[in-house]
């Protein structure tokens, strides 16, 4: 669902059919900033993309005139909906149901609130303005999906069409979509999978954010560069995490959806596609720390438990003991 960033844009994920009629969705990330008065979408969230990333396609509110559910129109295309700017239809896909009817309800909010009474002259004379704003078909810019050591690289090439590209880079931003199966990239695991799905993660020398697979278990939580890996670059055992925690130096970090899994030795800092996924993190590490070690039992306790189960220091003690009870 769309959430409300720092600087109060409304954002999130969608599929869009860039090219008109074409029947192809591709996965980019949008932001509504009623103060700028533009949509504008980018291959990804642009926290993680490098500094100063253009966007792959942008839409003046005031060149649109209705955004409706467009089941009707486009019945393969689940949870569509379509957004009337001038000549232009633009068809997007939704998550859910919820998803799509927050994302017409948010854009026809915002279209009310900028866009001026026109005189019929005066629209079809914006309309006209419009389309060389629009992310139009004006060049035909397709991109190439590699696969280097495990992980999808998605490149722009210069080559028109790439009818090939276009469904190989689909299936690249497919997969970035945290609510992935697990089951889809790879194969059945023998431990219980509790969550699953791809959140970008800080790394612990270069200080960088990249995103990663991360894969949640009974007794673990794991991280692969992409759900295509067997082996996992880390794993983290529940019994050294002392907490799990919405982070608290968001703002320093500036960095929406943050979480921090706090482990004996290091700090994790996750970053989740939405508050919700955020949310549905925390709930589920907490809930399988919980279930691991039994209600009301910390890692302070459990740590203290198998110290004292330790054969040399129970023999240390019993002396201790009978010291004591000889003075």
């Amino acid at each position: 669902m769309p959430y409300v960033d720092r600087q109060n844009r409304i954002c999130g994920f969608l599929d869009i059919e860039e090219n008109e009629s074409s029947g192809k969705f591709l996965r980019r990330y949008f932001i509504l900033d009623t103060q700028q008065g533009s949509l504008v979408w980018f291959m990804d969230n642009p926290q993680n993309l490098p500094i100063g990333a253009d966007c792959v396609g942008s839409l003046k509110l005031t060149y649109i005139s209705k955004v409706s559910d467009a089941t009707k129109l486009r019945p393969k295309a689940e949870f569509c909906f379509v957004i009337n700017a001038g000549m232009r239809k633009f068809f997007l896909q939704a998550n859910d149901q919820q998803d799509l009817v927050d994302w017409v309800n948010a854009l026809n909010k915002a279209t009310k609130i900028t866009v001026p009474k026109l005189s019929d002259g005066q629209q079809n004379s914006e309309n006209q303005k419009a389309l060389p704003d629009v992310a139009g078909p004006k060049k035909q810019v397709s991109y190439k999906t590699e696969i280097i050591g495990g992980v999808p690289i998605v490149t722009q090439t210069q080559q028109e069409g790439g009818d090939g590209a276009d469904r190989a880079e689909r299936d690249a931003m497919q997969r970035s979509h945290s609510q992935l199966p697990y089951f889809l990239g790879r194969p059945a695991q023998e431990h219980t999978v509790i969550k699953s799905g791809y959140c970008v993660k800080q790394g612990a020398v270069m200080r960088n954010w990249k995103r990663r697979y991360f894969l949640l278990e009974e007794n673990s939580m794991s991280y692969f560069k992409s759900d295509l890996e067997k082996e996992p670059l880390r794993m983290i055992p529940l019994k050294e995490v002392h907490k799990v925690q919405e982070c608290k130096q968001s703002d320093i970090m500036m960095r929406d959806n943050l979480f921090e899994v706090v482990t004996t030795s290091r700090t994790f800092y996750i970053q989740a596609d939405s508050p919700e996924e955020m949310h549905s993190w925390i709930k589920a590490v907490s809930g399988a720390i919980v279930a691991q070690r039994g209600p009301g039992r910390s890692a302070a306790t459990m740590r203290q438990a198998r110290r004292l189960s330790n054969p040399c220091i129970q023999r240390y003690t019993s002396r201790i003991g009978e010291c004591s009870s000889t003075d």
